[in-house]
């Protein structure tokens, strides 16, 4: 009888813990499978927050619910949603198009009611300082746009070579691309593993590098896809012509840097020539008030003021033009 009691309460302890060990894995499965298409959950977003890394983002984009509906409505009416969306995914803030209307709504507000309220112009200059203002979210967003391109370049070409070196060792084409993720840095670390991901979920390699192509609009980006698809219809050796790629984007890096260091003083001169203007509007709007005055609340000195803005912004459009040499 004690036999089998002991037999029936080894198999009931067998039992359990099979049950709590299987149930672990298939959690921790589902997990796995849940930061791969919803991106990794918030304990994780805090702590690469905290670590300073940037976050992984998802393979499928949950919108967030609108937090102002006059956003929103604007936001559907003009069909803004995938060309903001896209801008921000550019730039890798993880915004819903309605929420970068809503900053620009605001920052318009707050322009407008501050110059109405301490600055001694008309109200049509005061809807122009508001439309300024309203202006500064974009501004911010295209500067980080900016900056994660620029980032992405410097990293671009040994991102080529680590993937020659790869297949040259052995691994296939969509290994290397995952290999990347823990070898390189944000933003390549990320953009990288989501076309994995994309492609390792059933989507094909050819889309999935198209769709990178079109989250990073750099010229070197399109190179590669196109190497890529091209070598994928026609056959070659894929690690030399990344190889190649690789060595050709650097020489377009270095001969750019050296453009940027001979045409730094045209930037600072056509940057001083702009600034003088205002400085000077700002000193005189400080010592002589009612000399200036005049430019905004007479009707000659208003078309006297919208020229000369007009004329300064086509001077500086020009002597960008100038200074601003394509590679």
């Amino acid at each position: 009888m004690n036999f089998l009691v002991a037999i029936v309460l080894i198999w009931a302890i067998t039992m359990a813990v099979w049950f709590l060990v299987s149930r672990y894995f298939k959690s921790a499965d589902v997990q796995k499978v849940r930061e791969r298409l919803y991106g990794p959950s918030k304990s994780k977003k805090s702590a690469k927050k905290k670590n300073g890394k940037e976050e992984a983002q998802s393979i499928i984009q949950m919108p967030e619910a609108a937090s102002n509906r006059l956003a929103q409505l604007l936001v559907d009416k003009y069909k803004l949603g995938p060309k903001i969306e896209e801008f921000l995914e550019q730039a890798g803030i993880r915004w819903a198009p309605a929420r970068l209307v809503h900053l620009c709504l605001m920052a318009f507000a707050g322009g407008f009611v501050f110059a109405w309220l301490l600055l001694p112009i008309p109200q049509a200059a005061d809807l122009v300082v508001g439309a300024v203002a309203g202006v500064g979210p974009v501004i911010y967003v295209w500067f980080k746009r900016r900056a994660r391109l620029r980032k992405f370049e410097a990293i671009f070409p040994e991102t080529l070579e680590f993937i020659s070196r790869s297949m040259r060792a052995g691994h296939a084409f969509s290994v290397s691309l995952e290999m990347i993720h823990r070898e390189f840095p944000e933003p390549v670390s990320g953009e990288f593993k989501r076309t994995f991901e994309e492609h390792n979920l059933g989507l094909p390699i050819e889309v999935a590098l198209q769709k990178l192509a079109k989250r990073v609009p750099s010229l070197d980006v399109h190179f590669f896809v196109s190497a890529v698809l091209l070598q994928k219809r026609t056959g070659g050796n894929l690690a030399e012509i990344l190889d190649k790629l690789a060595y050709v984007i650097r020489e377009r890096f270095k001969l750019r840097g050296r453009i940027r260091a001979v045409s730094a003083h045209g930037r600072m001169t056509a940057t001083s020539l702009s600034c003088i203007p205002i400085v000077v509007a700002i000193l005189m709007f400080y010592t002589n008030p009612e000399y200036v005055k005049f430019f905004f609340t007479d009707d000659v000195g208003n078309i006297m003021l919208g020229c000369a803005v007009a004329l300064q912004l086509i001077g500086y459009a020009v002597m960008k033009k100038i200074v601003n040499i394509e590679v």
